[in-house]
């Protein structure tokens, strides 16, 4: 269920941006410089700005059902405790200490032919 609102969710993202962009500049950002003073009466909805609407509605109710879903999943858990749990609870006058040693020969780059070849980037 929570792949098919992610699904939808980004289908009412895409759409969204394209309508947006679809709409024609009516000038006047924020309605600042706009003609007429407080007393001005404003054009009716188009229908892209119904659509518009629809569509930001719709994002919202489907944030909000993602929210809702995550919250549901990480019930009680921390993100420290997915991580792989690689320290032991310290005990009282010792301090806490991995339990398994941390391996660096995978973090080093592989050697390359011999030791006195300089590490250079090709263009091949």
């Amino acid at each position: 269920m929570e792949n098919v609102v992610l699904i939808v969710h980004l289908l009412l993202a895409l759409s969204l941006v394209g309508v947006v962009l679809l709409q024609r500049s009516e000038g006047g950002g924020l309605g600042i410089g706009g003609p007429g003073g407080a007393m001005a009466s404003r054009p009716a909805m188009s229908p892209m700005a119904k659509v518009t609407w629809i569509l930001a509605i719709a994002f919202i109710c489907t944030s909000l059902a993602l929210t809702v879903f995550a919250a549901k999943n990480a019930a009680g858990t921390s993100v420290i405790d997915r991580i792989g749990g690689g320290s032991a609870p310290a005990t009282e006058g010792q301090p806490a200490t991995d339990t398994a040693p941390l391996n660096t020969d995978t973090l080093l780059p592989p050697p390359s032919g011999t030791a006195d070849e300089p590490l250079v980037p090709r263009a091949d």
